[in-house]
């Protein structure tokens, strides 16, 4: 029995797709908005954290 098959079995199995898209829009829409609004100096300093000022010099 393929896989497709048991999934067919559970009821209101429908709901988990919708679930999932819509936890990850959330989720999304949140990073986005937490990205575009964070503070540049504070990218900035995040961006060189591998590569500190000291050790580039």
């Amino acid at each position: 029995m393929k896989f497709i098959h048991y999934l067919e079995t559970i009821t209101g199995v429908g709901i988990y797709p919708l679930t999932s898209l819509a936890i990850f829009f959330l989720f999304f829409s949140v990073v986005a908005t937490w990205a575009l609004k964070a503070d540049k100096t504070y990218i900035g300093s995040m961006k060189r954290i591998p590569f500190p000022e000291s050790e580039n010099q």
